[in-house]
């Protein structure tokens, strides 16, 4: 088994470990006794919304990141809480279809080597998958962009700029994903490394968007891009 698949399996093992010892809360509203409660899995439901993030690209997102969600993907990101990514995948899954033509290949934005030593998993690839789809890795990461957290827009695509290279892509059509857009300086970046490794048409899809007047601020969650 691949070290990075044995590591998420132990990750994966451990949090179900936890979850059997300790009182279980649901992640959208801390109600006891479920990992999730009807009514917040309710809220998880989608509506697509297409966002322009610069002069011909927009990116086609599922969810707004604020409350309910907002919460919910902060818990499968960074409390490792994995299971939530099957409540997400629907939302996700509505957007894929609508956008992703026959053959196209779904590509994921990837995570830094430190995230994922960090996480023992890739919280868009397992979205991706929980959504009935094979992510492709055909990005990969030149150079680990910094902390994106207090940047502006143009900051922020300062900091992204050339982070990203693609392969495996000439003349594919191509649907590139990512968790939460706020700039979509992150977004904007892989689609310029996809199409200048010879894709085809490409499209942008994210789970979640912040709300536009917190995007215009510039101000960042801190772990989204």
């Amino acid at each position: 088994m691949p070290r990075s698949s044995l590591l998420s399996v132990v990750v994966s093992s451990l949090t179900d470990a936890l979850t059997f010892w300790l009182p279980l809360s649901c992640a959208g509203c801390g109600a006891l006794d479920d990992a999730l409660c009807p009514g917040c899995r309710g809220a998880l439901a989608g509506a697509r919304v297409d966002r322009a993030i610069e002069p011909g690209l927009t990116v086609s997102c599922a969810l707004e990141f604020s409350g309910v969600t907002a919460r919910v993907i902060r818990a499968l990101k960074e409390d490792g809480r994995t299971g939530l990514a099957r409540d997400l995948a629907p939302a996700l899954a509505a957007v894929l279809r609508s956008v992703t033509p026959p053959g196209g290949l779904v590509v994921t934005v990837p995570s830094s080597a430190t995230a994922f030593r960090r996480r023992g998993y890739r919280p868009v690839d397992l979205l991706v998958r929980r959504a009935g789809w094979s992510p492709e890795r055909a990005l990969r990461l030149r150079r680990a962009p910094g902390d994106q957290r207090g940047l502006g827009r143009a900051a922020r695509r300062r900091n992204v700029g050339g982070a990203f290279v693609a392969r495996g892509v000439n003349g594919r059509a191509v649907v590139v994903v990512d968790d939460v857009v706020t700039t979509g300086a992150t977004l904007a970046e892989a689609v310029r490394a996809l199409r200048a490794a010879g894709a085809g048409p490409v499209w942008a899809v994210a789970l979640a968007h912040t709300p536009l007047r917190i995007a215009s601020r510039g101000e960042s969650h801190g772990i989204f891009t």
